[in-house]
């Protein structure tokens, strides 16, 4: 970008105060907003306030309402649900209650007010917000508060940040907490596949999401389940004829299970509900198949959050307070949202009243409408599903006659399995010969390419590594082989999936022994982003990084400042390395550094993360994100096959420079990239771009560890609108 980089010094919220506050259901990752909120507050100036027991406490005052420290937040971070509390509120419902509750905010001069909750809990903080002068004035009346204080403390300034686990509010592609429920659910459906296979069952998982169907939906592209059933798309009319004859034709193919999930809010076309109960009696009646229900509940909302959603909610609660210190009498209530990888700040009600106009959409039958509000991200996830869900008769498939291969490369991901599986059929669903190459380019070159079919890429959603196996090697050598390899079998198309070619239990070890600091080395070559983003995720000290050179004054600088944390209550330490951040400051250089430094006021451990980084299954995350992208980047590359084809000739004639493109996601929208555009962005000998987006949070991690640092805001401070996209928007883009 071309804009000159404008920093948040000149916004100092001295003689702020700012009242934090958790209501409604909890979600993980709260307890990250929290701690943001309160550091980023602390970090300007401000005086920052706990509201206990959410509006209750507020109304209720007293202890409820504590002035808090830097340290009142450390250890949270990991913590699910919410340390502060939330509990239901009639009083606030009330004006004598909102009455009461200004009162015990003017007494301790709060004018600032960051709510984290749903759409409830947020359009309760609106209300609060403009009636906010009448009360002031209706105190002075009663003599509880004088004509100064009404003058003094004359607007309340409202930002709101979601913490929802159900993805339920318009306006954000995430809300805190709906990654670390995905992360439960998807962790229950690998654990049932075992014993569901064993033993040839069918499966009816019941998720939350009464109003929205958000983890039902994803949830099924992540397991790749057989139906599901969601409240903004219901079946059309027979759909139990059509789902026992899916199931029915899995068994035939030899599938020992089937997966069906139920989003507790799932309706039929005529807005009755849909049970898993019903949907099990249905499965047991017409085809007999052993089929159990499991019903999740409250073990979705349970346990520690994760690294998206405390990376998430670390960046809304910075965000929230540079919001409430720009605020004027003029700024409307704010939220602030994730578009693509962007923190963006929405006006509240805007958003409120489009998610209030799904609900009156699904009402009305409306269900299209109730997708497309919803937003992009929805709607991307249900055509993905409806494309690789369901295998039409060859009859109804259209023929291409292009054949169109798909390689692995360099070292395995996870989600490139899913990945594989998405491109193989959407490839097919396009009338495409699809051809899968084993051993990425050097087994291209030997002929390992073999022709597979939709059956064939079944389960490969939940699965680590990668099924056709992949090396490093790059094609170079290989050139001339790959060549005739692609003449003899006619490929027309290549897709190449691949690259450039456990904090938590750390610390818990750390909380139970004082004064420890460990030293953690992750992978990435000389990308940085894993160091960094795990640093942000687990509340790290510091971070080297490539792409950030460090020399021995900034060591010293660090133990330094971890000699002066010990002093306090804190009394442990987080460090992490990027693996070739500086060849002569290695892994083993900084633990002795930081020990002999260190004597007397902490002892060190050291760990080598190393290829347990690259192992497991893949997150819920990197399974939707893999499906969608290869999605789209197989509908791409049938477009250009047809754009390219010479019928005379018969053959494909793809020499432009757009016909050899990286599909990745840039801020907003997924972008296809001609591969000829990228060597000037590219660092070849250290693999890595020359501009990075994620070195913009590194201040971040600096900040909320206690460190003095300076943040751009230049992409902050503009309020955006909330529009209803069109149908063609959502192909452009979100994840």
């Amino acid at each position: 970008m071309d804009h000159q980089p404008k920093f948040f010094e000149n916004l100092s919220g001295s003689g702020k105060a700012i009242g934090v506050l958790t209501s409604g259901g909890d979600a993980q990752g709260m307890n990250a907003a929290v701690r943001a909120v309160v550091r980023m507050g602390i970090y300007v100036k401000a005086k920052v306030y706990f509201i206990y027991e959410g509006y209750q406490g507020m109304v209720d005052g007293g202890d409820n309402i504590v002035e808090v420290s830097w340290e009142s937040v450390s250890s949270i971070l990991q913590i699910g649900g919410t340390v502060i509390g939330s509990a239901r509120c009639k009083a606030f419902r009330t004006r004598a209650g909102r009455l009461q509750a200004a009162y015990n905010l003017v007494r301790r001069g709060i004018t600032n007010l960051c709510v984290i909750g749903g759409d409830g809990s947020l359009t309760g903080a609106n209300l609060f917000r403009e009636e906010w002068s009448g009360l002031l004035e209706e105190l002075a009346q009663k003599g509880k508060i004088d004509e100064e204080a009404v003058k003094k403390y004359a607007y309340l300034n409202i930002v709101g940040m979601v913490g929802s686990i159900d993805n339920d509010f318009c306006g954000t592609d995430m809300t805190i907490g709906t990654d670390s429920a995905l992360h439960r659910i998807i962790e229950v459906v690998d654990a049932i596949m075992t014993t569901a296979q064993s033993h040839q069952r069918t499966f009816v998982l019941e998720v939350m999401g009464r109003h929205c169907g958000y983890l039902a939906l994803v949830s099924a592209l992540a397991c790749g389940a057989d139906w599901v059933f969601i409240p903004e798309y219901p079946p059309e009319e027979g759909w139990e004829d059509t789902m026992c004859v899916k199931l029915s034709e899995n068994r035939a193919r030899k599938k020992r299970l089937n997966i069906i999930i139920v989003a507790e809010g799932a309706i039929d076309c005529h807005n009755k509900p849909i049970t898993s109960e019903k949907v099990k009696d249905l499965v047991v009646q017409r085809l007999g198949f052993d089929t159990r229900v499991t019903i999740l509940g409250h073990v979705q909302r349970g346990g520690t959050p994760s690294a998206f959603d405390r990376i998430l909610a670390s960046r809304m609660g910075v965000e929230a307070v540079l919001a409430l210190l720009e605020g004027t009498p003029d700024t409307p209530a704010c939220v602030v949202s994730l578009s693509g990888n962007q923190s963006v700040r929405l006006p509240l009600m805007e958003c409120v009243q489009m998610t209030q106009a799904v609900q009156k959409a699904m009402d009305e039958g409306r269900f299209d409408d109730a997708v497309r509000l919803r937003g992009r991200s929805f709607e991307n996830n249900l055509n993905t599903y409806k494309l690789l869900s369901q295998k039409k008769p060859d009859a109804e498939l259209p023929k291409s006659n292009f054949n169109v291969a798909v390689l692995n490369v360099g070292a395995p991901a996870a989600g490139m399995n899913a990945a594989v599986r998405s491109a193989v059929r959407v490839g097919i669903t396009e009338g495409h010969k699809m051809f899968a190459v084993i051993d990425g380019f050097e087994g291209f070159a030997k002929g390992k390419i073999k022709e597979i079919n939709w059956g064939d890429v079944g389960g490969w959603t939940g699965q680590g590594g990668s099924i056709l196996g992949t090396k490093r090697t790059l094609p170079g050598k290989f050139l001339e082989k790959i060549a005739e390899q692609m003449r003899t079998n006619n490929i027309n198309a290549l897709m190449v999936i691949g690259g450039f070619e456990t904090c938590d239990r750390i610390k818990q070890s750390a909380s139970g022994t004082k004064r420890r600091v460990f030293i953690i080395e992750t992978m990435g070559g000389y990308c940085g982003y894993l160091a960094n983003m795990g640093a942000l995720a687990a509340g790290a000290d510091a971070a080297y990084i490539f792409e950030e050179q460090f020399d021995i004054r900034e060591l010293q600088a660090n133990v330094e400042h971890l000699t002066e944390k010990m002093k306090t209550s804190i009394q442990r330490g987080l460090v992490l390395r990027n693996e070739n951040c500086n060849e002569n400051y290695t892994t083993d250089f900084i633990y002795q550094l930081y020990s002999e430094e260190g004597k007397g006021v902490f002892d060190c451990r050291k760990n080598v993360l190393g290829h347990m980084q690259q192992g497991g299954a893949p997150s819920p995350f990197d399974r939707n994100f893999g499906t969608k992208i290869s999605a789209k980047a197989m509908q791409w590359i049938s477009k250009k096959l047809t754009e390219t084809y010479r019928k005379g000739a018969g053959k494909v004639f793809a020499n432009t420079e757009d016909s050899v493109c990286l599909l990745g996601m840039r801020r907003r929208n997924l972008v296809f990239q001609p591969v000829t555009e990228l060597k000037k962005e590219t660092d070849f000998v250290h693999r890595i771009p020359m501009e990075q987006w994620w070195l913009k949070l590194r201040p971040l991690m600096k900040i909320l560890a206690k460190y003095k640092t300076s943040y751009d805001v230049s992409d902050s401070g503009q309020l955006e609108h909330v529009a209803m996209h069109s149908p063609k928007e959502a192909e452009t883009g979100a994840i």
